[in-house]
Formats: structure tokens, sequence, C-alpha cells
């Protein structure tokens, strides 16, 4: 099992060995838009309406998701940020701030 931190740090070694550099910041959302859109096309056709054209049945939800999260991390290493860390607090915060909300939301009855 890798840990988010690891996950960081292999990302930042594939990058410096394989990949040469990281893509600027701009260029890294962009791609990231890219690869959520990629999630959404399977999501639309898998469990939408939306129905897969002929060469798309192959494709693999989990890889996409990877894909995401892989450049998700090169944001976050190229702009210093501790993922473990920033998910720590996120779900602290979230914590405090909806541990009644959700419960007492008549719309998920």
């Amino acid at each position: 099992m890798i840990t988010i931190k690891e996950a960081q740090e292999r990302v930042d070694q594939w990058i410096t060995s394989t990949g040469v550099r990281y893509f600027n910041e701009l260029t890294n959302m962009a791609i990231l838009t890219e690869e959520v859109g990629e999630v959404a096309r399977i999501m639309a056709r898998t469990y939408g309406e939306q129905s897969f054209k002929g060469n798309e049945e192959d494709t693999d939800l989990a890889d996409e998701l990877a894909d995401v999260f892989f450049v998700l991390i090169c944001l976050a290493n190229q702009t210093g940020i501790d993922l473990t860390d920033a998910l720590e607090k996120n779900l602290l915060k979230k914590e405090k701030r909806d541990h009644k909300r959700h419960r007492e939301n008549t719309k998920l009855r």
C-alpha cells in the first residue's frame, strides 16, 4: 500500500527521471481538466443515459481516476502542498462544519 506522501515522492521521481520536468501549473491545470473530462465521459456512459461509441467500451475508470490523481499530485508537488496534511485539515474542517448537516437534511432521507 502506498501512502499519499510516497505517491507524491514517486510522482516527483518519475517527473524528474522520465518526464524531464513538470509542465507549468497552468498547463497541468488544463491537463487535469482534460483528465476529469475523461472520467465524466465514462461515468455518463456507464451510469447515465449516454451510450459508448464503438471503441470506447474498453475504457477503464480506475485508470482514468489514477490519471486525475497523478496530475493532482503534480500540481501539489509544484506548488509545495503536502497532500497528506491538506487532506487531514480538510477532513477536520468537514467534520466540524458538517457533523449534523447531512443527517438533518430531509432531502437525503
